[in-house]
């Protein structure tokens, strides 16, 4: 059975320019989910051969539905239906896994680095340790099923892991094990434009919108316990607060 069997063809006669009917061949397969979240379209050029038509009227009926947020473009992997978005309430001080978890969502990550050393005068700042204080650096890629979500930068004091490898999936979950899980944090938020390298690590196309996360962790006397940035997808990626009148 080909694609088009499976997802749908195109009408004989309709007066439709056909990039707007291949658009809404696809567009009701992915709202019928016959084409589910995460699942690849066929390249470009065999599309054009399924359906009968140029490259170019592909290429533009894919764009559509790319700025519609149905699809993905990952560089040099080609075009996938957009996952569900993600929500994250900024009201509750909780780790990326137990975001994910609540949703349903299976975490996992990538590590791209992990390591030991002195603190930087960044780092110094950040979480008010002395000039050559030991602090633990983790760098992972964050996951949300298959869906790269964020690009992440952890930086914690020596004194609140007993070790490199004490930390496996959850950050969070190893600083409760050694009693300097965060009781409060400050978070600051803004809008940021990948670089290649950021945009090639969370498959998204170079120059596209994300979000920047700035976390700073405390415990309960006020020592600060984490100091996070994240590189967070734009595109799947949503930032909710609830506010209250206080008046």
């Amino acid at each position: 059975m080909s694609f088009s069997d499976i997802v749908g063809k195109l009408a004989p006669g309709d007066p439709a320019p056909l990039y707007i009917q291949l658009q809404t061949v696809l567009r009701e397969a992915i709202k019928r989910r016959v084409l589910p979240p995460n699942s690849a379209i066929l390249p470009e050029r065999e599309l054009a051969e399924e359906y009968g038509v140029s490259r170019i009227t592909v290429r533009k009926a894919l764009e559509g539905l790319s700025e519609e947020g149905l699809l993905t473009r990952r560089r040099g992997a080609g075009s996938f239906v957009a996952g569900s978005r993600v929500e994250k309430n900024f009201s509750m001080l909780s780790s990326f896994s137990e975001d994910m978890a609540s949703r349903g969502r299976r975490p996992h990550s990538v590590w791209v680095n992990r390591s030991v050393g002195n603190v930087t005068p960044t780092e110094s700042l950040s979480l008010g340790l002395s000039p050559g204080a030991a602090v633990y650096r983790f760098t992972r890629i964050r996951y949300a099923d298959d869906t790269p979500m964020a690009l992440e930068y952890a930086t914690v004091p020596g004194y609140c892991l007993p070790s490199l490898d004490s930390v496996n999936q959850s950050l969070y979950e190893a600083l409760s094990k050694a009693g300097y899980r965060p009781a409060r944090a400050l978070q600051r938020l803004r809008a940021v434009v990948f670089t290649p390298e950021q945009a090639e690590s969370l498959g998204v196309t170079y120059g596209e919108a994300g979000l920047l996360i700035e976390r700073r962790g405390f415990l309960r006397d006020g020592r600060a316990c984490e100091f996070t940035i994240s590189y967070y997808r734009g595109d799947a990626y949503d930032v909710v607060a609830e506010l209250s009148d206080l008046s």
